[in-house]
């Protein structure tokens, strides 16, 4: 009796919170604005904590023409994923600050409760998409067709190492660790850059094509789901950013399955390039109401 009670007992435990997933899996890209430069000492209690049920796997980033990297872990969402977090593929050192992921991914789980939400994110600071840009060869740049570098390197720029997230987090069929496997389902593309193509005349006036050119690359290897682009803003510091920002505004026209985040404009600032604290809390849920617009 002992025994069979232990058995159907044994029945009945195991499969609490196991079992195959589907995650619906949100990308995020760009450059410093998406890597996150709010300090999360001064997050309000609430926000400063693990995000249960949602889980991120955050690519290591590398300069323009070094090996494709991208090496990350699967996660629980917390705290600590914006500018200067690392990962060796095993271990994640998180950092002082935080990005737009807190309060976006925890939108969609309120605006989604029967949904289980993930996150892939790659961005690097500085970053531009054209490579004539003045930043590109200081901070790297996001052309596909980019030629730089040498040896094992040479033509690796940040849309490989972007690739190579991709990869790395695929890899990983069981990203929960609950014993069964996961299925991942694209649902969104966030993409918060620009800044760095708006600081000459000719480089900015290109921004539209490149733009719409890296979103249907980016597409081809995350998948065809909606876009949501974050207006940069109208600081002095970007020189030509009204004709970025213009740029920005008609893609999203033209697109036609991509949403425009305009709220940067709102927002304090931590230094002359990036928003504050309150911003970031902000934006991520900016963000999130933008996918929901065009649902």
């Amino acid at each position: 009796m002992i025994r069979t009670l232990s058995f159907l007992l044994a029945i009945y435990i195991l499969p609490v919170g196991l079992g195959a997933r589907d995650f619906h899996v949100y990308y995020l890209g760009g450059q410093s604005n998406m890597d996150g430069y709010g300090f999360v000492k001064e997050l309000p209690e609430d926000l400063n904590q693990p995000v249960e049920g949602a889980w991120v796997f955050h690519g290591n980033t590398a300069k323009d023409g070094t090996l494709a990297d991208g090496r990350g872990k699967w996660s629980v969402l917390k705290p600590g994923h914006g500018r200067n977090f690392k990962s060796d593929g095993k271990t994640n050192i998180y950092s002082d600050r935080f990005g737009l992921e807190l309060t976006f991914v925890r939108a969609m789980q309120k605006a989604h409760p029967d949904r289980n939400i993930a996150i892939i994110k790659y961005s690097l600071g500085g970053t531009s998409i054209d490579p004539e840009a003045s930043a590109a060869e200081r901070f790297g740049c996001w052309d596909t067709e980019w030629s730089g570098g040498e040896g094992a390197g040479k033509g690796i720029n940040q849309f490989d190492h972007f690739l190579a997230t991709l990869k790395n987090a695929r890899a990983d069929k069981d990203i929960d660790d609950d014993g069964e496997p996961d299925k991942l389902i694209p649902a969104g593309i966030l993409w918060m850059q620009g800044e760095s193509d708006a600081m000459e005349p000719v480089v900015a006036e290109e921004y539209q094509e490149n733009l719409a050119d890296l979103m249907e690359e980016i597409r081809e290897a995350f998948g065809d789901t909606k876009i949501a682009i974050g207006r940069i803003t109208d600081w002095e510091v970007w020189t030509h950013g009204e004709v970025v920002r213009k740029a920005q505004a008609d893609f999203v026209a033209e697109d036609g399955n991509a949403a425009l985040v305009t709220s940067t404009d709102e927002y304090g600032k931590s230094d002359k390039w990036h928003y504050d604290t309150a911003g970031y809390i902000d934006l991520g849920e900016k963000f999130a109401g933008a996918f929901e617009e065009k649902e």
